[in-house]
C-alpha cells in the first residue's frame, strides 16, 4: 500500500487562475486595439506638405517598441496560466537500498572564467547530497584540460575526507563549504553544543588551508597551461 502512495500531490489553484486569466483577456483586448490603432496610421491621408519620413520613422520605432514589449509580455504568461502548488511526501520515499543509482556531472573549461575554488565547491556539493554513496557518482568534465583543475580535484578529494562525515553528523543543510562559512549556523543540528563548534573550527581551517593551496599553486600553472583547444583526453579516478 505504501509504494502505491504518491510523492508528490499538485493543486491547482482555481482562483488565481480565474484573475489570471480574466487580466490576460482584458490585456490582450487593450493590445488588439492599440496595434489596430497603429496599423490604421497607414491608412491615413497624409498631408501632401510633410515629409512621408518626417512621420513614418517616429511611427515605425513606436510601433516596433510596443510590437517587442507586448512579445514579451505573452512569454511571460505561460507560467500564470495554469498556476499550481505541490504537496511532497519525503517520508514517503523508499528505503535506501531501494533508490536507483544516480550520476552528477559537472562541466568546466576555463579556470579563469570559472574559478577553481568554486567549480570544487559545486563537486563537494554534489558529493554531500543526502543520497546513498554508493550510489552517487559524481563526475568532472574539464573540456580545458586545465592543469589546476586536477590539482583541485585532488585538493578537493583531501578535503571531502573531513567535509563529508561533517555533513552528514551534524545534518548540515548548506553541503557547500563557501556559502556554509559565510552564512549563518542557526539551522545546525546542535550547533550549540561545544564539540560542534570545535569540530566547525578545524573544518573551517582547513579549508582555508584548501582554497590558499589552490590559490599558490596557479601562479606556479598559469605559465605552463594546456592549449583548451589542443590536448590528449586524460581521465582520472
Amino acid at each position: 500500500m505504501e509504494d502505491s502512495l504518491p510523492l508528490h500531490v499538485c493543486h491547482v489553484q482555481t482562483l488565481s487562475i480565474f484573475i489570471n486569466r480574466s487580466h490576460v483577456l482584458l490585456h490582450s483586448i487593450a493590445l488588439a486595439f492599440l496595434i489596430y490603432y497603429r496599423i490604421s496610421f497607414l491608412f491615413q491621408d497624409q498631408d501632401p506638405n510633410a515629409k512621408a519620413t518626417h512621420l513614418f520613422l517616429p511611427w515605425l520605432l513606436v510601433c516596433a517598441s510596443e510590437l517587442l514589449l507586448s512579445f514579451i509580455w505573452l512569454l511571460d504568461q505561460a507560467f500564470r496560466w495554469r498556476p499550481v502548488t505541490r504537496t511532497v511526501f519525503p517520508e514517503r520515499l523508499p528505503e535506501d537500498d531501494k533508490l536507483p543509482a544516480i550520476d552528477v556531472f559537472i562541466c568546466t573549461t576555463d579556470p579563469d572564467k570559472e574559478p577553481t575554488v568554486e567549480v570544487m565547491n559545486t563537486v563537494l556539493s554534489a558529493m554531500a547530497l543526502d543520497y546513498p554513496p554508493e550510489k552517487l557518482h559524481v563526475y568532472l568534465s574539464d573540456d580545458g584540460g586545465s592543469p589546476i583543475t586536477l590539482y583541485g580535484m585532488k585538493e578537493a578529494y583531501s578535503f571531502a575526507r573531513w567535509w563529508l562525515p561533517f555533513c552528514r553528523k551534524y545534518r548540515i543543510k548548506t553541503r557547500s563549504p563557501e556559502a556554509y562559512f559565510s552564512g549563518s549556523k542557526d539551522d545546525d543540528e546542535g550547533s550549540e553544543s561545544s564539540e560542534f563548534m570545535s569540530e566547525r573550527r578545524k573544518i573551517q581551517e582547513r579549508y582555508v588551508i584548501f582554497k590558499e593551496s589552490i590559490a599558490n599553486v596557479r601562479g606556479r600553472v598559469d605559465g605552463n597551461r594546456i592549449p583548451a583547444r589542443d590536448h590528449p583526453s586524460l581521465i582520472e579516478f
